[in-house]
This record gives structure tokens, sequence and C-alpha cells, in this order.
């Protein structure tokens, strides 16, 4: 497999990996915490300085930790209306969840497959209070803008009077593509919400970053949310472990990952496939989408054939349909992946093209 997530593992086998790193990172002498003290505020000022915020909250989930800071924003800012990209994770996963929880308003700067424009948020139409980017856009293909078309977007949002948050669930990936560090990308924003299990192997929850006085607001919030939990010491340790062993691998995983990118491009035209598409044609993370001109049960059922014959999985995640007749499949290359040459990856390309046109056929014949 390109990517071997720690999520799949068995308890016995993730509680064994945290027995055995956790002493890297905190004294497991310490108290166990409780209601947010202790090892849970020792990961607040870790992502504070990692990001170069004043001040961090840890929650157990984005969604909560995301409505809360616009919510919070909505009332500095006077202005509910929260700007957003119609690809945006609250807009697609979240059962409307900025309106119906939160009285939050969203208003869809674009649906283009790429982040908003400048030109587009000093356009728009109406009032907001908050323009929401997601960097990267998962759901366009883990897209990220240029540094500087980024910081013309943040401008643009200024100019309006709007306040900028990041929804940076993965953000932690984005240092290579944008050539910065985390501080400095994170700078551009007024709140900055980061995860700990997407790219670093935790077993859940989430911090918000920003100005003091909108964390501890937040924090008010969380309680009343239901965030505030007794004791998290086992996602908080994961989510330490995940910023001391995973956070330095990501620009290894980012490179590696053009390389895979590159390959699958090169072995589908070897392999005859008449169209195939892998997007971004170089990715911005570790991320991306290869898109094929077939049904998606039909890529299913090769993918998992290869898997079961050969006992390589090159492509492990879901195949969605984009289309009639076209789908597409989101790639991750991790640890596991660095292992992959370029023509590792041809060879299981040819592999999965073979059972793939042999399904067809089957197809076909019936």
């Amino acid at each position: 497999m390109l990517s071997r997530g720690g999520f799949s593992g068995t308890i016995r086998r993730r509680l064994a990996l945290l027995t055995e790193a956790a002493p890297e990172v905190y004294d497991l002498d310490e108290p166990s915490d409780m209601y947010g003290n202790g090892v849970v505020a020792a990961l607040e000022e870790r992502v504070a300085a990692l990001l170069g915020t004043e001040a961090a909250a840890f929650f157990p989930t984005g969604t909560m930790a995301q409505q809360v800071a616009l919510r919070c924003w909505a009332s500095r800012t006077g202005n509910p209306t929260v700007a957003l990209h119609a690809l945006a994770h609250p807009e697609v996963w979240e059962r409307g969840a900025f309106s119906q929880v939160s009285g939050l308003r969203t208003v869809r700067v674009t649906r283009e497959p790429r982040l908003p424009t400048a030109d587009e948020i000093r356009d728009f139409e109406e009032p907001f209070g908050a323009l929401m980017l997601e960097l990267p856009l998962r759901d366009a293909g883990f897209v990220l803008p240029s540094w500087e078309e980024l910081t013309e977007v943040v401008e643009a949002a200024r100019e309006r009077d709007a306040v900028v948050h990041f929804d940076g669930a993965r953000l932690w990936e984005t240092t290579a593509h944008f050539g910065r560090p985390l501080d400095e990308i994170a700078a551009l924003a007024d709140s900055v919400y980061v995860s700990f299990y997407k790219s670093l192997d935790g077993f859940g929850g989430a911090a918000l970053a920003g100005p003091k006085t909108l964390v501890e607001e937040a924090k008010t919030w969380r309680h009343r949310y239901g965030g505030m939990v007794f004791q998290q010491f086992p996602t908080v340790l994961s989510a330490l472990v995940g910023l001391e062993r995973e956070l330095p691998r990501l620009p290894e995983y980012v490179r590696h990952a053009r390389v895979v990118a590159a390959a699958l491009r090169e072995g589908f035209a070897e392999a005859g496939v008449a169209w195939a598409r892998v997007h971004p044609e170089e990715p911005h993370t570790h991320e991306f989408q290869v898109w094929l001109p077939y049904e998606a049960d039909v890529l299913t059922e090769a993918a998992v054939r290869q898997a079961e014959e050969t006992g390589t999985y090159l492509f492990a995640a879901a195949w969605d349909r984009g289309g009639p007749g076209l789908s597409f499949t989101e790639v991750s290359v991790r640890a596991a992946g660095l292992e992959w040459t370029a023509d590792d990856v041809k060879a299981a390309v040819a592999e999965f093209v073979a059972r793939l046109t042999e399904n067809v056929s089957d197809e076909v014949s019936r």
C-alpha cells in the first residue's frame, strides 16, 4: 500500500504503539488530565508555538472547533455570514451544521475546483463577516493556491473588513508547496483550525489557534457545546506523538507523492488506457486524485482482485462516480509509500489495468 494509516490498525496495535511512543513526548508520571488541564494544556501550548499564535484550544472534533471559531467571530463582526467554497468541508460533509447548530449563514464564493481568487472575493455581491479558506481544498483534489494568490485573497478579505479563518485540517502538509514554515502560513489568518488525525495519525481531536481573547471565548463555547471532556489523555498523547514523529516527515511524503503521481501517469499511458488523469498533475500535498474512464464498481473490483491475487493494494481508497462512465479515487502517499520506486508504481498499474480489462471484457460478454 502507498499509505497505511494508523486508524486501520487493531486496537491492540494502536495501544501498543502509543504505549511505546508516549514517554518520548510527555512525562507519564504526571497526573492525568481533568477537564482540559495537564497534558491537554501541554498540547495546546505546543500547537500555539508551532503556529505562532498567542493561544490554542483543544477540541474533540474539527466540526465543533470551526463552528465555535466562526460563531465567536460573528459576535465580534456583527455579521453571521461566512463566505466559503462550495466544496468546503462544512458545506459537503457536515449536514448544514453551521446554520442548523450555530446560527451562521454560508455563502458560496465559487464552485470552481480551486481556491477562490482575490477578484472573486472583492467582487462578491454581498457582505460577509468571515472568509473561510480550506487549505488544501480536499474535494477539489487537495489543491492549494500559490503563496502570492493566497496573500492576495487574504488582502481582498481585509479590504472588505472580513476576518479570515483557515480550515487547516491538513495545513501541516502545506509547507512544501508554499515554501514557508507553518507559523508564517498561519500568520495570514485571524484564526486557524488543525486536525490531529488526518495527517498525524492521532486518535482524533483538533485545535483552534488564534488570539488569546478569541481562544478564551472559544473555550467557553467549547463547554457549552459539550466539548469539555473529563479526560482526553489517550487522544492528546497520540496527537503529541504525531507532532513528534509524523509532522517532520510530511515534506518527504509530499516529495515522493510527486514521484508516484508521475509514475501513475506514465503507467496508465504505457498500459494503453485511453484517458487517465492525475489531479493535480503535480500534487500540492502528499494526497491527490486519480480519474479513470470507468464505472466505480468496475474499478473497485479490479483494485480488490489485484490486492487478493498479488498482495499489492495500489488503490486502497473508495472509487467515486465523477460522471457517466467516469470515476475518481484519492491516493495518499505516506511512510509505506516511500518504499515504492517509480518502476514499482508502473508495474502495479500494469497489473491493475490487466484486471480492469478482464472485468470490462466480462461485463461486455454478459
